[in-house]
């Protein structure tokens, strides 16, 4: 799978943006290395900063991740929303973002796996709150396209439709997840057929939507949730 060179566009430090420096560092190195076993004092090297100087604004390495994983979620929600610009059809809509995330995913497994695995997750099941607000955006967008007619009929976005939405969203989701996992550890490819590969699995999933939504029990979740 395809590695990309860098997460984030080149920025210098300037003074009163330590805490994004770090974060950009940290999401580079990510993406060159594909790997989590870094230390902060590569970090603050990278930056130009010094050694103790990540340590003003993260307590440790997992406060650290949980906000390169946000940023993850937020550069997720730009390429989503940018791949449906001059599309009127939710379906396609949803059909874009979903190109957009499997590629995401695949270009850079690291970050995927740093976002969508288990190793933030605390020993109460918790996110960090940072994470879930950026990943509680990127839910929207998908919801949008739903309510929308993505799924052959409009939804209204009320509470009344939330556990039929986020029936949707499990299916479309969980469809999406395996799918990048897949190709991330080459159980699927070739990896040029990616965009072919996710929109045959999105189509036959949204007409099984069209016909049957699953009952999500109650007190289920779908998605990070805000609050405890």
């Amino acid at each position: 799978m395809s590695k990309t060179n860098s997460t984030t566009d080149q920025r210098p430090y300037h003074h009163g943006d330590l805490q994004r420096a770090i974060v950009d560092a940290a999401l580079e190195v990510l993406s060159e290395s594909q790997s989590t076993e870094f230390s902060l004092r590569e970090l603050a090297r990278r930056a130009g900063v010094s050694h103790n100087a990540p340590y003003k604004h993260f307590a440790d390495k997992r406060e650290l991740l949980a906000a390169v994983s946000a940023v993850g979620f937020e550069l997720l929600a730009e390429r989503m929303a940018k791949a449906t610009k001059g599309l009127g059809s939710p379906r396609e809509r949803l059909a874009a973002m979903a190109g957009a995330y499997v590629c995401g995913g695949a270009n850079n497994p690291a970050l995927y796996r740093l976002m969508f695995g288990g190793y933030l997750t605390g020993q109460n099941s918790d996110r960090p709150v940072i994470e879930r607000t950026a990943a509680y955006r990127m839910k929207a967008l998908i919801v949008d396209a739903m309510s929308g007619g993505a799924l052959g009929r409009e939804i209204p976005n009320t509470a009344e439709n939330e556990s039929k939405l986020d029936g949707a969203i499990l299916v479309f989701w969980s469809q999406l997840h395996g799918l990048t996992l897949l190709l991330v550890d080459r159980l699927v490819g070739p990896a040029e057929a990616l965009r072919e590969l996710t929109d045959s699995v999105l189509q036959a999933m949204l007409n099984g939507l069209a016909n049957y939504i699953p009952a999500i029990p109650p007190g289920v979740w779908v998605g990070p949730p805000l609050a405890d």
